[in-house]
C-alpha cells in the first residue's frame, strides 16, 4: 500500500497498459494525481497493488470515495479488504467487478460491521466502428470561456456524486484541456459531451448530460458520435461507461458503434 501516486504509476503502469481500456478509471486517476492535475485533496488516496511476483491486482481509495477495484480478480478481494482496513476505519463502498466487489464487502463487513448491499450496475463499452448520429437540428463546438459556470452547474446537476466538490474547477479544468464539447442550437446550448486526455492511447468519453427541457432531439447522440470521431481521428481508441438501469442510453451509443468489454457493480456499506 502506498499514498505516493508517482510510485504507484511506476509500479503498476507496466501491468496496467496490457488492457489501457479495461483500466481506464484506475489509471486516469492515478495520473491526474501524478502530475498534479487533480489539485489539492484534503485527505491521502490509498493506492494498492498484489504482486505474484508480479502485479497481478490492484484498487485504489481516492478521498470521499470508496475502493475501486476494476477488473480485480476475485481471489484477490479478500486480502485487499483487509489492507484497507488496517488503515481506515471506515468505508461508503466498494466498486468493480462483481464477484471481487461483493467479496470484498463480505470480508468488509467481517472486519467492520454493517451490511453491504448493490446500488448500482456500470457497464464499459469500446468503440468498435462509429456510426455517426444526427439530431434534430444544431451543431457541435468546443465550450467557451463564459461557459464555466455553466458546465459546472450541469456536471452538479447530472452527476452530483462523481462530482462530489470543485465542480468549478472541474469545468475550468475543461476548458483548458479543450476536453469539452457543447451542442449548440442557434447559439443556445442544449447538451455537453467530455472526453479525458487520451492515456496509452485510449480517451474515456464523458460525462454526457442534456438538460430535462432540451432532451429526445438526438443531441447527446450527435455530440458524442462527434467526439468519438475526434478521437478516432487524433489516433486513439475511445471508450465509455453506461449507467445499466437506462436503456435509452445504452440504445443509442450500441447505435454509434459503441460494444460491452465489461461489467461492473457498486456496493454501498451502511
Amino acid at each position: 500500500m502506498t499514498s505516493d501516486p508517482q510510485a504507484f504509476e511506476q509500479t503498476v503502469f507496466p501491468f496496467l497498459q496490457q488492457d489501457p481500456v479495461l483500466h481506464t478509471i484506475i489509471m486516469t486517476n492515478v495520473r491526474d494525481r501524478a502530475n498534479g492535475s487533480a489539485g489539492a485533496e484534503s485527505a491521502p488516496s490509498y493506492y494498492v497493488s498484489v504482486h505474484d511476483p508480479d502485479v497481478v491486482g490492484v484498487a485504489m481509495r481516492t478521498p470521499g470515495r470508496g475502493v475501486y477495484l476494476g477488473a480485480l480478480r476475485e481471489d484477490l478481494a479478500e486480502p485487499i479488504a483487509d489492507a484497507y482496513a488496517d488503515v481506515l476505519p471506515a468505508l461508503p463502498g466498494v466498486a468493480g467487478d462483481r464477484p471481487a466487489a461483493v467479496r470484498f464487502g463480505e470480508r468488509w463487513c467481517e472486519r467492520r460491521g454493517g451490511r453491504a448491499v448493490e446500488s448500482k450496475g456500470t457497464r464499459l463499452h469500446e468503440l468498435i466502428e462509429l456510426t455517426p448520429l444526427e439530431a434534430d437540428r444544431g451543431t457541435p463546438r468546443l465550450m467557451n470561456a463564459d461557459e464555466v459556470d455553466l458546465v459546472a452547474g450541469w456536471g452538479h446537476e447530472g452527476f452530483p456524486e462523481e462530482l462530489l466538490t470543485g465542480q468549478r474547477k472541474w469545468a475550468a479544468r475543461q476548458l483548458e484541456q479543450q476536453s469539452m464539447w457543447i451542442w449548440d442550437v442557434d447559439g443556445e446550448p442544449v447538451s455537453m459531451v467530455g472526453c479525458r486526455v487520451p492515456l496509452f492511447g485510449v480517451s474515456r468519453v464523458g460525462p454526457v448530460y442534456t438538460p430535462p427541457e432540451h432532451r429526445r432531439h438526438g443531441y447527446a447522440g450527435a455530440l458524442t458520435s462527434h467526439v468519438s470521431a475526434k478521437i478516432l481521428a487524433d489516433g486513439n481508441q475511445a471508450c465509455l461507461y453506461t449507467d445499466l438501469t437506462n436503456p435509452t442510453s445504452n440504445k443509442i451509443y450500441h447505435q454509434a458503434g459503441y460494444r460491452p468489454v465489461a461489467d461492473f457493480v457498486d456496493v454501498d456499506f451502511s
